[in-house]
C-alpha cells in the first residue's frame, strides 16, 4: 500500500505552504541503460541526455552496485550495498527496517510520487514505502488485479480461462479496461502513458493548490528485453531489411544461457540496433518530461537526475541479458544531474556509485534525515562535499536470478558452464584494473580496457592486493542478513518477470 503522507512527520524548519522554495527532486531510471551507448551522451542518438549533460553534470564513471533491478533499486533507495540491505535472488524484498529516500522526503514535507514500469519495483516487493502515490505504469486504471496472465495467455481458451479468474478477483470493469489497454492500446511498455500521466499530474498540482516541493521517481523499462522499439526510432539504427531480420530473432536470455539457441555476430548487432532504438525512445520521453516541468514553471527549481539502474550484455562475453556476471557492460551506467549546484558542472570523471545519490540528494536539499544519513554507506558527491573522491567502486551479485535449479526445471539438463553460475560474485574496479571473485574460488583480473583476458596468473601481486582490498571493503559494509526469503508473488507478476528473463 502507498503511504499516506498524513502519517508522516514533517520537518518543522521548513514552510510547506506557498513560501516553500526548496528544490523539487526528479529521479528518472532508464532501466537497463548501459554506459556503452550512453556515456558520454551523444546528441546524434540521445539528444536529451546530451542536452542535460551540457547544461548539468555528467558522471562518466558511475557504477551500480548490482547488475539487476531489485538489488540495484534497493541500493538506490537506501544507500546500502547488497551485502548490507540483503535484497537479492534469495530475498526479493526491500525490508521495512531500512530507511528509504522517499520516506525522508515525505517526512520533510515533500509530495512523493512514484511510477514504475518494472514489476520488481512495486509495493509487492516493498518499494511503495514513503510514496504518497505509487503507480504501476502498465495499468490504465490502478488495480491490485494484474492483467498480465490474460494478455500473455496463449490461445482463446487459455485467455478466456484467465479472464474469468481475474474478473472475479476485482472490479470487472477496471480489469476489462486494463486488458483492453495493455493488449490493444498500449504501444510500448508504459512509457508514453507514464509521460502523459506526469504531465497531467504537474498541471493538476497548480489547480489543486499544492505548493509543496515534490520528489518524483520514475522507471522507464523500454530498454529491457524484449527490445521492441517504435518503428520511427528503430529506423534510425536499422535498415528496412535489417528490421525485418531483427523482428524474427529470438529474445530469450535464459534459453540462450543454457545453449538452447545461439546468436551470430550479425544477429547481436541487429539486437543492439533495437536496443539503441529503445534508448532513443526513452530519451525522447525524458525530453517531454522536461518540457512538462518547464510548462508547469518547475524546471528552474528542480534537481533532475537521469540514470541507468544496471547495464546489459548483448552477446558480449558470451552473455545475453544482465545476469550471472559483473562485467563492465552490466555495472557501468549513465548518470546525469542538472539543477542547483550541478548546473554547468561539465564532466565529472571520478568514480561514483549510484548508492552515493542518497547522501548527495540529502546534502543538495538540506533535508535533515539523520537515520537515513547514518544508515547510508555511500558518500556525497555534492560539489561542496569534502569527501575524498573514490579510488575504487564495488559490485555484488549475491545469488543468481533465476537460480540454477529453476533453469533445470525449465530446460532439463543444463551445461556445466551454467551450473557454475550458482555462486556469489564480488568485484572491485580501480583506474588500472578490475578484479572479480567468485565464492566457488574463481578469480579474474582484467587490466584497464580489456575484460577479455584474465591476467590473474600473470599479475599475482596485483591480484593479491585487490583481493585484500575487496576483503577490507566487505568487512566495512557486510551485515548479518542470512535469511533467504523470496516473496510469494502473484502468478501475474511471476509471468511478467518470466517475460523479462528473470524466471
Amino acid at each position: 500500500m502507498s503511504t499516506d503522507s498524513s502519517s508522516q512527520s514533517t520537518d518543522p524548519t521548513h514552510d510547506t505552504g506557498d513560501g516553500d522554495d526548496r528544490p523539487n527532486v526528479v529521479v528518472v531510471v532508464m532501466d537497463t541503460a548501459r554506459a556503452k551507448e550512453t556515456v558520454p551522451a551523444a546528441s546524434e542518438h540521445t539528444p536529451t541526455l546530451a542536452s542535460l549533460a551540457d547544461s548539468g553534470t555528467e558522471f562518466t564513471q558511475a557504477y551500480t552496485s548490482s547488475p539487476w533491478t531489485l538489488p540495484s533499486h534497493v541500493s538506490l533507495f537506501t544507500g546500502l550495498y547488497t551485502a548490507a540491505h540483503g535484497a537479492h535472488g534469495g530475498h526479493t524484498y526491500l525490508d521495512a527496517d531500512h530507511e528509504t529516500l522517499p520516506e525522508a522526503f515525505q517526512s520533510a514535507g515533500y509530495e512523493t510520487v512514484g511510477i514504475s514500469n518494472n514489476c520488481w519495483i512495486t509495493g509487492e516487493f516493498g518499494f511503495d514505502r514513503g510514496f504518497e502515490s505509487f503507480r504501476k505504469g502498465w495499468q490504465y486504471l490502478q488495480s491490485d488485479v494484474d492483467t498480465g496472465a490474460i494478455v500473455r495467455a496463449h490461445g482463446v481458451s487459455e485467455r478466456l480461462t484467465a479472464l474469468k479468474e481475474q474478473l472475479t478477483a476485482g472490479n470487472p470493469a477496471v480489469t476489462l479496461a486494463n486488458v483492453a489497454y495493455e493488449r490493444y492500446l498500449c504501444r510500448d511498455n508504459g512509457a508514453e502513458r507514464t509521460t502523459q500521466w506526469i504531465d497531467d499530474w504537474l498541471s493538476q498540482r497548480e489547480t489543486r493548490g499544492d505548493h509543496r516541493p515534490f520528489f518524483l521517481f520514475c522507471n522507464y523499462i523500454e530498454p529491457h528485453i524484449e527490445y521492441d522499439p517504435p518503428q520511427i526510432y528503430a529506423e534510425q539504427f536499422l535498415s528496412d531489411e535489417e528490421l525485418t531480420e531483427a523482428a524474427q530473432l529470438r529474445q530469450d536470455p535464459r534459453a540462450f544461457d543454457v545453449g538452447e539457441y545461439d546468436l551470430t555476430d550479425r544477429e547481436c548487432e541487429l539486437l543492439r540496433g533495437l536496443y539503441q532504438a529503445e534508448l532513443a525512445y526513452v530519451d525522447a520521453q525524458i525530453e517531454v518530461v522536461r518540457k512538462s516541468l518547464q510548462a508547469a514553471d518547475q524546471w528552474e527549481n528542480t534537481i533532475f537526475v537521469v540514470l541507468g539502474d544496471h547495464g546489459e550484455n548483448i552477446g558480449e562475453y558470451g552473455f545475453f541479458g544482465h545476469q550471472y556476471n559483473l562485467h563492465e557492460t552490466v555495472v557501468h551506467v549513465p548518470l546525469i544531474i542538472t539543477g542547483g549546484p550541478f548546473d554547468d558542472g561539465g564532466k565529472y570523471r571520478e568514480y561514483v556509485q549510484l548508492l552515493d545519490l542518497v547522501p548527495t540528494l540529502l546534502d543538495t536539499t538540506e533535508i535533515s534525515a539523520s537515520a537515513l544519513a547514518m544508515q547510508a554507506q555511500g558518500q556525497s558527491f555534492h560539489p561542496d562535499s569534502t569527501a575524498t573522491p573514490r579510488q575504487a567502486v564495488y559490485a555484488e551479485h549475491i545469488q543468481p536470478q533465476p537460480t540454477v535449479e529453476s533453469l533445470e526445471a525449465r530446460f532439463g539438463e543444463i551445461p556445466d558452464r551454467v551450473r557454475a553460475f550458482d555462486r556469489t560474485l564480488r568485484s572491485i574496479r580501480t583506474d588500472g584494473s578490475t578484479y572479480i571473485r567468485g565464492s566457488d574460488g574463481s578469480r579474474w583480473l582484467y587490466l584497464a580496457g580489456d575484460e577479455h583476458h584474465n591476467r590473474r596468473t600473470d599479475r599475482p601481486t596485483l591480484a593479491a592486493r585487490l583481493d585484500t582490498q575487496l576483503d577490507g571493503w566487505l568487512g566495512t559494509v557486510e551485515r548479518d542478513r542470512t535469511t533467504q526469503t523470496a516473496v510469494d508473488m502473484s502468478a501475474a507478476t511471476e509471468q511478467r518477470l518470466a517475460d523479462l528473463g528473470y524466471i
